[in-house]
């Protein structure tokens, strides 16, 4: 407990009472202690303890005595008047202003130390409160930088991770995009070795220069590569454009990370900061707010928005490398299909060719064979007319020499008409065998066009096999498998 001492007379010896003046000791405490302050006057011997309760009421400046000089007249009783006190005779205070006057330098000193004391108090007071509400607010705002620091953190692995999963999507697409160059390099073959085996068909003769279900597989799988080669640039092209999107969004995301780096790095510096650190120092002007600063709500949504638009572009990516897989795929298939169907239609036409040529070579033996036997016709036709030529010559010889007989005797008797239809049976049986002859000449002519018209299309057969077989088939041997069409090779 703080105390307030006060010099006071003692109650029966002292100065005043020297003076042969009794002054009550209320007199000499005109002040008023602090509410929860006793005051503890002395007198130089003996200490008299006074609490609020018995300190007395502060005397109003009104009441206190005027400060007049006033001249103290020299009459009364007591007073002396003459030549040995004309000296002395000046103007001089009273005793009791003098005692007013020092009780007044008392109470004035009273109240100075009792002011003094309270501003102490309330400073140390005031200079406690401060120093704990400096500590309080430095410690929340360390909190606050804290929690910004987690904030931030988590934001920064939030931007590292869709960084990192662009960056994988990226280079999974980037793969995908290689398997499409591959699958279009290697559709090109496809299509080459599908215009190659039309070109090569092309050089089939007469008869077999037809329009065949080969022809027309071979034209659907042109068509077909054409469509899907097609199909190829259009998804590299997409897939180039969707690459462009995630090197976009990834650069922006890195800024925004560095950014968020940056700061963290700053509120991390901050926040080990405190008052013995020597790199503080006054910097008045720091509260003004930047007219470029955002607010939490506009940091926060722009945040969101980069994530979104990162997650919308990886979503992309991976919807576009399903898309892709399927494509290669599927496209892969209907290639190989069509290639087998071709293939298919190959091999039927060169068995087709082939029966078609044994069966020409067996009707070429037999037309041989055939021809063989008509010119032995023929042979025996024109020994069987020579042969003919003598009885007829005789017939004819003896019917000259009858009509020689003279008169009466040329008789139309019965040898006569004999002769006769000799003659004309001869000749019937000579313009039959000369009939037959030219059938069987025609015969051997029409066997030996059809003997040149089998030999000429086994020709043709074989030049048929030669393209369906060894060069359309064998270089279809060298079609793209379903590993190279989806682009894996």
């Amino acid at each position: 407990m703080s105390h307030i001492l006060c010099p006071v007379p003692r109650r029966q010896e002292g100065v005043m009472a020297s003076y042969g003046h009794s002054v009550a000791p209320e007199a000499l405490l005109p002040c008023t202690a602090p509410a929860s302050l006793p005051l503890l006057c002395p007198d130089g011997q003996q200490d008299v303890l006074l609490t609020r309760q018995q300190a007395p009421q502060t005397v109003p400046a009104s009441e206190l005595p005027p400060k007049v000089h006033e001249v103290a007249h020299n009459t009364g009783a007591y007073t002396s008047s003459g030549l040995a006190t004309a000296g002395f005779r000046t103007a001089k205070y009273l005793e009791n202003e003098w005692y007013q006057n020092t009780y007044a330098r008392y109470y004035q000193a009273f109240c100075d130390r009792d002011k003094s004391e309270r501003q102490r108090h309330e400073s140390r007071q005031l200079a406690s409160e401060t120093e704990a509400l400096a500590r309080r607010t430095q410690e929340d705002s360390t909190r606050k930088v804290g929690a910004r620091l987690q904030d931030m953190h988590s934001w920064k692995s939030e931007l590292q991770r869709q960084v990192d999963e662009l960056v994988a999507e990226t280079h999974l697409l980037l793969a995908q995009k290689r398997r499409l160059e591959r699958a279009l390099d290697n559709s090109a073959l496809s299509f080459s070795i599908a215009t190659d085996n039309l070109q090569h068909r092309e050089r089939r003769q007469h008869p077999d220069l037809v329009r065949d279900s080969v022809e027309v597989e071979l034209l659907k799988e042109a068509e077909l590569i054409r469509n899907i080669q097609e199909l190829l640039k259009r998804t590299i092209v997409q897939a180039v454009n969707q690459i462009r999107l995630n090197r976009q969004q990834k650069e922006k995301c890195e800024i925004n990370w560095s950014d968020k780096a940056e700061s963290y790095n700053i509120d991390d510096k901050c926040s080990r900061y405190h008052n013995d650190s020597v790199e503080v120092q006054f910097h008045p002007h720091s509260m003004a707010f930047e007219e470029s600063a955002s607010t939490p709500e506009t940091w926060a949504r722009f945040n969101q928005e980069i994530l979104q638009r990162a997650d919308r572009e990886r979503l992309a990516t991976v919807k576009l490398r399903e898309l892709i897989d399927n494509i290669l795929r599927d496209t892969a298939e209907d290639l190989r299909l069509q290639c087998d169907a071709v293939n298919l239609a190959l091999e039927k036409r060169c068995e087709e060719l082939e029966d078609a040529r044994h069966k020409l070579e067996y009707h070429l033996q037999k037309t041989l064979r055939e021809i063989t036997d008509q010119e032995h016709n023929v042979a025996l036709l024109k020994q069987a007319i020579k042969g003919k030529e003598a009885p007829l010559k005789v017939a004819q010889t003896r019917l000259y020499q009858r009509s020689q007989r003279p008169n009466v005797e040329l008789c139309r008797d019965i040898a006569q008409f004999r002769l006769t239809s000799e003659v004309e049976e001869l000749n019937v049986s000579l313009e039959a065998l000369k009939e037959k002859l030219l059938e069987a000449e025609q015969s051997l002519r029409n066997l030996e066009d059809t003997r040149m018209a089998l030999e000429k299309d086994m020709v043709v057969k074989a030049n048929s096999l030669c393209i369906d077989r060894q060069q359309c088939l064998a270089h279809r041997a060298r079609y793209p498998t379903v590993l190279q069409l989806s682009g894996y090779e």
